[in-house]
């Protein structure tokens, strides 16, 4: 776990701020869950035999009470039980999004801590193959958003249970013929959850992992139908996609769609986005049956995969930057400062470096200006202040040019001040 920290914190806050911008022109609605949660919704949710809920999972009993509770290792479980719990589908569908930290308690790696961040999108209530695919267009324009490039779509169907089961049974009796080469965790999986097997990523099992029997041959006509609408809309929008019988994504809740977003730029850890839908997940969690689908994205992968890029993030600076030559003209330089701010103006004020000392000299007062990465400096001097007036004088386009304001009159000078936003 670690912290975050400026002006790094500035670049997750510039994310968010994308972020939040486009969920509002896609009509979703901010959510916002606790971050423990009983330890049975993970159970119930994300299933007993998955790496989650096996492994990784940061569990403890309330020493009060004696429950058992669970720092959220993801987030839609909880959004499932919020929706449930308040009867949010009472008037139809809804579509939310979160954001937040998550716990696993996995081996660190590239682009994941054991505390981690996620944002994530959740259609619920609604069934059609319409859904599945806004959501898919909504995370590629968050790309084009962001500015990020070599991102490929990986999609798959998973079908209903019914097709599962029988998928399931073909699957098994495969696996079973080549024990000899499955490993160890793949032998404990074979008979209570084979479909994960599928996912492996060790090199010696690729081979007996292509051969198997694909999901995919069984599924039904209404499956396919769903599937191929998904596509159709993706294809009328220009999205490259590419199918992956493989993937199964790492919760039992999935059915029917499920995809990734990948990229090859973060080594071993290349998904940076993934979902699906699970219209089983509302009912199991003790809500009334509805449809839903998701997906969530990883904070910290989406930021590394930017900086490989050499994505350029606006720096956060102030507007100003104000230069207070004496102690005694600090009264009048704030409150001019103040009713700057109350006009939308970024201010920094510059701070005595020891206490009793006063303001420290111009030219150490000039630097920390230049540093800040403020357009302007404003020199509170004291003849300036005598006339009824502050000094501007220009830090970035190289003129050094000064001007004087009126104190009387800062609405009519404080928009000159802010940069283009």
């Amino acid at each position: 776990m670690n912290d975050i920290l400026p002006p790094e914190s500035a670049r997750w806050e510039w994310l968010e701020s994308k972020v939040r911008a486009l969920m509002e022109r896609y009509a979703y609605r901010n959510i916002r869950t606790p971050i423990v949660e009983p330890t049975s919704l993970f159970v119930r949710g994300l299933g007993e035999v998955t790496d989650i809920v096996e492994k990784e999972m940061y569990s403890f009993e309330d020493r009060l009470n004696g429950e058992q509770l669970t720092l959220r290792p993801e987030a839609t479980a909880g959004v499932v039980r919020a929706v449930a719990e308040h009867s949010m589908l009472y008037d139809g569908g809804k579509r939310l999004y979160y954001m937040g930290s998550m716990f696993r308690h996995e081996r660190p790696q590239r682009g994941r801590y054991r505390q981690f961040h996620q944002i994530g999108a959740e259609a619920l209530g609604f069934p059609g193959a319409e859904l599945d695919a806004e959501l898919i267009l909504l995370a590629n324009a968050l790309w084009k958003e962001l500015g990020l490039q070599n991102v490929r779509l990986e999609l798959n169907s998973l079908g209903q249970p019914d097709e599962r089961k029988a998928h399931r049974a073909a699957l098994i009796g495969y696996l079973e013929h080549h024990t000899d080469a499955l490993d160890e965790e793949a032998r404990r999986r074979l008979h209570s959850n084979p479909l994960r097997i599928l996912d492996t990523k060790n090199p010696a099992m690729q081979s007996i992992v292509e051969a198997a029997p694909r999901l995919i041959d069984f599924l039904g006509e209404a499956s396919l139908s769903h599937f191929n609408a998904v596509k159709a809309i993706l294809d009328a929008n220009g999205v490259s996609w590419r199918v992956n019988p493989r993937l199964v994504r790492g919760m039992d809740y999935y059915n029917l769609t499920v995809f990734e977003f990948v990229t090859d730029q973060l080594g071993s850890q290349g998904t940076i986005c993934g979902g699906g839908r699970y219209d089983y997940l509302v009912e199991q969690i003790g809500g009334k049956a509805a449809p839903a689908v998701g997906w969530a994205l990883g904070v910290e992968r989406v930021l590394e995969l930017l900086k490989e890029q050499g994505g350029a993030i606006p720096p956060v600076c102030p507007d100003v930057y104000a230069v207070i030559p004496d102690m005694t003209t600090l009264p009048i330089a704030i409150t001019t400062l103040e009713r700057l701010r109350g006009h939308g103006v970024r201010v920094q004020m510059h701070g005595a470096p020891v206490s009793g000392e006063g303001m420290g000299s111009m030219k150490s007062q000039f630097k920390k200006a230049d540093a800040s990465g403020a357009r302007y400096a404003l020199v509170f001097g004291s003849d300036e202040l005598a006339r009824g007036v502050v000094l501007c004088k220009s830090l970035r386009d190289g003129s050094g040019m000064q001007t004087e304001h009126r104190l009387d009159s800062v609405s009519e000078w404080a928009s000159a001040l802010q940069f283009s936003r």
